[in-house]
């Protein structure tokens, strides 16, 4: 699903714009839209929840998870919320990119007080506190469309109705950005190339633990096949060894090399450039 995010101050808008966003692409586009809300989580105890960083934490985490698990590439996912953390916003953007979808953001930008005003409108138990959405304004981080987590941005005063074909167009007619390696996993080669990194690196090993039994510490060791040689300076472990293989076996699986034949090489100076 395409990802649209809402962004803004407490009370700013944002489930209106919401809601009139969803009616327009169902109406109008005949899409499926489906809403990932922060107040059905909040509920009525949205004050203690923001009061206690811990009880807040877990709600964004809950409505990461659920945007996650709704993304693909066809239907519209909207997550209604004050996102109001730049950090959290470049982490959905990341999770889109890694389905290969596309996302915007809907900046609901209502004056502070015009915000509060329209809390105390509300019902007594949905209103905040004044305490707790004055906190919230001032950790508020605003949206900036230079950023390409933030990007394409759609500002909507309160006087202003939605942009609704260019949130469209943003949301269909763009290109999802190409992922990279923050956000996908780079296959494996082949099953082969699995068993040739798990025997090269163990013959590697076994060579410098035989080697180290009959040498001197501190000897430059030499492996059958490969120019350089394995120099440690001193005498090492087989733990630091198998430690080091390990790391490269991690490595290498994320960044596959396309000749095998390099893998020992590419162990042997590894091995020298962190345990040596």
């Amino acid at each position: 699903m395409p990802l649209l995010l809402v962004s803004g101050f407490p009370s700013s808008g944002k489930t209106t714009r919401t809601l009139q966003i969803k009616t327009y692409l169902e109406k109008e586009k005949n899409k499926n839209v489906v809403v990932v809300s922060e107040n059905n989580l909040l509920g009525e105890g949205k004050n203690e929840v923001f009061r206690d960083s811990r009880r807040e934490k877990d709600i964004r985490g809950a409505l990461k998870a659920d945007v996650i698990r709704l993304l693909n590439k066809e239907d519209v996912v909207i997550l209604d919320a004050a996102n109001y953390i730049k950090g959290y916003r470049y982490e959905l953007y990341c999770a889109s990119k890694q389905i290969k979808t596309t996302q915007c953001l809907v900046h609901c930008l209502a004056p502070i007080e015009q915000a509060w005003t329209w809390n105390q409108a509300r019902q007594e138990a949905e209103q905040y506190a004044r305490e707790v959405f004055d906190e919230l304004v001032m950790r508020y981080e605003a949206p900036n469309s230079s950023n390409r987590w933030d990007s394409p941005m759609f500002t909507i005063l309160p006087e202003d109705a939605p942009p609704y074909e260019f949130i469209y167009d943003a949301l269909y007619l763009c290109k999802p950005p190409p992922p990279n390696q923050s956000t996908q996993t780079q296959p494996l080669s082949s099953t082969n190339f699995l068993f040739e990194l798990d025997r090269t690196t163990q013959e590697v090993t076994s060579c410098i633990m035989s080697a180290q039994k009959i040498m001197v510490a501190g000897d430059n060791i030499k492996v059958p096949g490969v120019e350089e040689t394995v120099c440690f300076g001193h005498k090492v472990t087989l733990a630091e060894i198998t430690r080091a293989r390990r790391q490269f076996i991690s490595y290498t699986k994320m960044h596959p090399v396309e000749d095998a034949s390099k893998l020992m090489a590419l162990f042997v100076r590894y091995l020298n450039s962190t345990l040596g």
